[in-house]
């Protein structure tokens, strides 16, 4: 999600603006649950096939804006995405959601219970992230500003992973969100089915700490948490798929990025692993072919371990084919490309396998140019996407065991 949220900066201005066999006993019908590495809903085998809008929120505090919400979600819908991925935060600046450290916007909160109700309405279940990496919106960054205004000795914004006030600042963000009562279903969100997963923050990274110690030890803290207060629904973390030393030599240009996909998603408060795919930006100078071969074994990578080492289930999160980033782009080449991880998805979904399905970036309503930033889709106006979108969604939907 780094540098695509940046492009609302100057929208918002114009507009001021498994735990074992089965997650939960206690988990009724209407939520998601994990057995084994499948999602289950209603006692039977989930899979999904979804989209990204981070943009939601934001869209749907504003009255002028708020109908591009509810043409995201019919349009989804009728494409058959039944999953979509978006923001439960906003700090700092530029309307925020949290103005300040427990002090919250309340227009803004009643964008998200608008979201939260009419992706209900649409059958389209959501993601929701508690914070971001990247100062987008904010991010870690505005979490380690607070906490330095206040007297901590904070020298590095990746102090958010082991401060303690920064810490005791995400928890009760955490806590806010997920006991939030919606203003206009009357539903806490902690007991809400239309959520289907909570995410601990988009995209962690800690390059500074190679021994991954740092992330693993907030991750185990933080998921234990956001269980202790919610025992609906799951939670993910929301990481690119980095791995650690051991297997370093899979990530892109072998770097190392402070986490590990493997162990991270072995926490036992961690319901489902996920991992994003950017080889365009990750590999800017590589070749085509490289590229290509770079797509294949990371998601081969990613599969394999879900199935024989994480006993989980896991989701691409994030991929997308950008005009601004990808040499000679397309329409056809990004029809080819999103065709290429589908396939790879469903041979794996209908082999019995780990992934329950993908999640395009990102999904734009009629009239968002604003919000163009290389990699939007927007279903009316892509209409040989838009099929390949929908094929994904029926046959994902048709898989039965």
């Amino acid at each position: 999600m780094r540098n695509k949220i940046c492009v609302l900066t100057y929208f918002i201005v114009c507009i001021i603006v498994q735990h074992g066999n089965c997650q939960s006993a206690n988990v009724g019908d209407g939520f998601v649950q994990t057995k084994g590495n499948h999602f289950i809903l209603n006692g039977k085998p989930h899979y999904v096939n979804g989209f990204n809008a981070y943009w939601l929120m934001i869209l749907a505090s504003n009255p002028s804006t708020r109908s591009n919400v509810t043409s995201a979600f019919e349009q989804a819908s009728k494409h058959g995405l039944n999953l979509g991925r978006t923001i439960a935060f906003n700090d700092g600046d530029i309307d925020p959601l949290q103005i300040s450290p427990g002090s919250y916007n309340e227009t803004v909160f009643e964008g998200l219970d608008f979201v939260i109700s009419e992706a209900g309405k649409f059958g389209v279940k959501l993601m929701l992230s508690f914070v971001n990496n990247w100062k987008d919106l904010g991010g870690k960054m505005k979490y380690v500003q607070w906490a330095r205004e206040r007297g901590q000795n904070i020298t590095n914004e990746d102090d958010f992973f082991t401060d303690p006030l920064v810490k005791e600042f995400y928890k009760n963000h955490v806590m806010a969100v997920v006991t939030r009562n919606n203003t206009i279903n009357g539903v806490l969100y902690k007991d809400d089915q239309t959520i289907f997963s909570w995410e601990l923050m988009n995209e962690p990274r800690f390059p500074n700490d190679s021994s991954g110690n740092s992330i693993q030890n907030w991750v185990t803290e933080m998921a234990a948490y956001v269980k202790s207060i919610d025992s609906n629904h799951l939670l993910h973390i929301g990481n690119e798929g980095f791995y650690g030393s051991e297997k370093q030599q899979l990530n892109p240009l072998s770097i190392n990025f402070g986490t590990d996909f493997i162990e991270n998603n072995q926490i036992p408060d961690i319901d489902f692993a996920t991992f994003h795919l950017y080889d365009d930006r990750w590999l800017e100078n590589k070749t085509e072919e490289e590229k290509s071969e770079f797509v294949d074994k990371w998601i081969e990578a990613h599969l394999k371990d879900a199935d024989t080492v994480l006993g989980k289930p896991i989701i691409l999160a994030e991929f997308g084919k950008s005009s601004r980033e990808s040499p000679e782009y397309t329409i056809a080449k990004r029809d080819s490309y999103f065709q290429k991880i589908y396939n790879a998805i469903y041979t794996s979904a209908a082999s019995g396998g780990s992934c329950a399905g993908a999640m395009f970036w990102q999904l734009l309503s009629q009239g968002m140019d604003s919000f163009g930033d290389g990699y939007e889709v927007i279903l009316e106006d892509s209409l040989s996407t838009a099929e390949i979108i929908k094929q994904q969604s029926t046959i994902m939907s048709n898989i039965t065991f």
